[in-house]
């Protein structure tokens, strides 16, 4: 007999066929677990598989008496309550790095996206303003890569490949992070100093409580009018609020997002605005990746039915 796992989020069928293969999967569809499955059924529950970014804290692991493994989806824990699961002896894993390359990929294709202004130029291209010789100060010169200075906020395995990417370009990379590293980047004692200091502030940190609309309003007002946000990491680093009021009076000059405080975003004031590139939390979202973000999946699963410690294994708090 297969070994269950509780899917607790909703994900595309798609995604959780190599799982089905090798485990009895027991899905959610992203709606309550009380709501689709039994108390009996739940109560045998030994392993889930989640979005990082769902909260999932100690009430809800209460449902599951013989838990004892979540397993994220992708390299986000930041709705697991760690403490909850270490008193409760769950171990928690996720997919290290499996996605890195894509999201600093993404990165740099918003970067571009808002610093080249290139939705604003296709538009100028579609409407026959180009072909008309219409003047339009949207496509004035903007400054070009070689010589920004593009801050990096968060030094894991994403913010090293998207420094790597802005050295490529010929950019001077500075960065702020918990810890200092023997890298070949300026680094910065505080977040405050490193947006005085660079024109493009990317956000590549881990969420958490500690970074909770941590870019505020002092931070944006630091970048300056001719400066740039790009969010790769989690909705909740911005504050949102401060930001739409910042891109409103051009205290900034646009921002690139791929996350958001609330997903899926819905159109609002934000999305209202030209100078904002958005995609749909699209990062980590290709074929390699994938296939990456799963091998740890199936390895931590499988670890922890043999009885083995999780490969992939987040440390508790």
């Amino acid at each position: 007999m297969a070994d269950k796992v509780l899917i607790y989020s909703r994900f595309p069928k798609t995604m959780m066929a190599r799982f089905a293969e090798r485990f009895e999967l027991l899905d959610t569809g992203g709606k309550p677990a009380r709501d689709v499955f039994s108390v009996e059924e739940l109560s045998g529950i030994r392993a889930m598989l989640t979005a990082g970014g769902t909260a999932l804290g100690a009430e809800a692991m209460d449902l599951f008496p013989k838990l004892g493994a979540i397993v994220c989806y992708g390299t986000g824990y930041d709705g697991i309550d760690l403490e909850a699961a270490a008193t409760r002896n769950i171990a928690v894993g996720h997919s290290p790095g499996a996605n890195a390359a894509p999201v600093a990929d993404i990165a740099m294709t918003l970067m571009l996206a808002t610093t080249r202004r290139i939705l604003i130029a296709d538009q100028y291209v579609r409407s026959g303003d180009w072909a008309a010789s219409k003047p339009s100060p949207m496509m004035r010169p903007q400054p070009g890569m070689p010589g920004r200075r593009i801050g990096i906020y968060g030094m894991g395995e994403i913010g090293r490949k998207i420094a790597a990417r802005c050295a490529a370009f010929e950019s001077e990379v500075g960065y702020f992070s918990r810890s200092k590293y023997d890298l070949p980047y300026q680094y910065f004692p505080t977040l405050a100093a490193l947006a005085d200091w660079c024109s493009v502030l990317m956000i590549a940190v881990r969420a958490g409580a500690e970074t909770q609309h941590v870019v505020n309003a002092d931070i944006l007002k630091r970048l300056g009018e001719h400066g740039y946000v790009v969010n790769i990491s989690r909705g909740s680093v911005i504050d949102e609020k401060a930001l739409v009021v910042a891109l409103t009076d051009k205290t900034i000059a646009g921002a690139g997002l791929d996350v958001y405080e609330k997903e899926p975003h819905a159109p609002d004031a934000l999305t209202a605005l030209p100078s904002v590139v958005l995609t749909p939390h699209i990062g980590g979202h290709t074929l390699e990746s994938h296939v990456a973000m799963q091998n740890c999946v199936l390895a931590n699963l499988s670890a922890f039915f043999e009885g083995t410690p999780l490969p992939y294994a987040i440390k508790s708090v």
